[in-house]
């Protein structure tokens, strides 16, 4: 099953570069933020980096995501103060974080041309997990990998890849979060490849997020920590980086809908949870609710690759 799947694949991709089926152009420069596995990467913090970069270049941003996990059909502008519930999770992080126009739709290409409609200042788009959406033309290819996302390397269902380890050669450039194995490493050329992280900042409170704390003022309090993200025992290891011991850590399934029985404070004294999470809390989570946001951290030289490939190597 998993050979014949990667069969489908590569025909599907096929069937695109010949023309057979027909892909769009947006109009403006595209940049695809993707991976090649199921699960979390690490994609969300690296299109908030990409915006925050693309806008100091003097660029006017937008996101188009799929919408995952909410109850919106066809396509939607997304607010910050946007249910997370009809327009995912990630679409409101994003459009609180990124500070620009944020469209969903499972049509790229549609989103794409609502968002432009509504918003022509917009002269380039970030695709958050568009990596496998052909239809929609592409200009620059960033694709996240995670080593220990990618499991026994299979594509499904005997493994968890999307596509081999191979399309990594046919991006623009790899994000590797972590180590990556030399087999795989050494299927990534031509594309470069450049080292991240996700690095915290210091807590927030989640009802008044101008009230900051350091972690080591929560050393001596009893905490319970709750992660519904693709990789849950990272958001633990930062806690144990950090020197706290939370007296209970849950996780739970990615884009998992909470409810106030999940985040009940039970015996603790405060409830810390990821920046993700917090979004679907904002209603009827405890006062003593703390967040702990990320940034990506991602090697100099990266996004001159991309501002080249926009716009020619002299502007990067």
């Amino acid at each position: 099953m998993s050979l014949l799947f990667r069969l489908l694949v590569a025909l599907r991709r096929a069937v695109f570069r010949l023309g057979l089926l027909r892909s769009y152009s947006a109009g403006i420069p595209v940049v695809v933020v993707g991976n090649i596995a199921v699960g979390g990467s690490g994609k969300t913090p690296v299109v908030i980096w990409l915006v925050e970069r693309l806008r100091a270049a003097g660029l006017r941003p937008g996101v188009v995501s799929r919408g995952y996990g909410g109850s919106a059909e066809g396509v939607h502008g997304v607010e910050s103060a946007a249910d997370p519930a009809v327009c995912g999770d990630e679409p409101v992080l994003l459009a609180r974080r990124c500070n620009c126009p944020v469209w969903i739709g499972r049509d790229r290409v549609a989103a794409a041309q609502a968002l432009r409609a509504a918003h022509p200042e917009v002269n380039v788009l970030v695709t958050d997990d568009g990596l496998q959406h052909y239809r929609l033309r592409r200009d620059v290819e960033i694709v996240v990998v995670d080593a220990h996302q990618m499991g026994n390397r299979w594509m499904l269902p005997a493994g968890p890849l999307r596509e081999p380890v191979s399309r990594l050669a046919k991006s623009q450039l790899v994000l590797a979060h972590g180590d990556l194995p030399p087999t795989v490493r050494a299927k990534c050329p031509p594309a470069p490849v450049f080292s991240m992280r996700l690095w915290p900042t210091a807590f927030y409170r989640l009802s008044d997020p101008r009230q900051r704390r350091s972690p080591g003022e929560f050393a001596a309090l009893k905490l319970r920590a709750l992660a519904g993200i693709g990789r849950p025992e990272r958001f633990f290891t930062t806690l144990h980086d950090f020197g706290l011991q939370p007296v209970a850590e849950e996780a739970y399934p990615d884009h998992h809908p909470f409810t106030v029985d999940d985040v009940a404070l039970r015996d603790a004294d405060a409830l810390v949870v990821t920046e993700k999470d917090a979004i679907k809390l904002q209603a009827f989570a405890p006062r003593e609710t703390w967040v702990l946001p990320v940034d990506a951290e991602i090697r100099e030289g990266a996004f001159e690759r991309v501002l080249e490939r926009l716009n020619g190597p002299e502007a990067a």
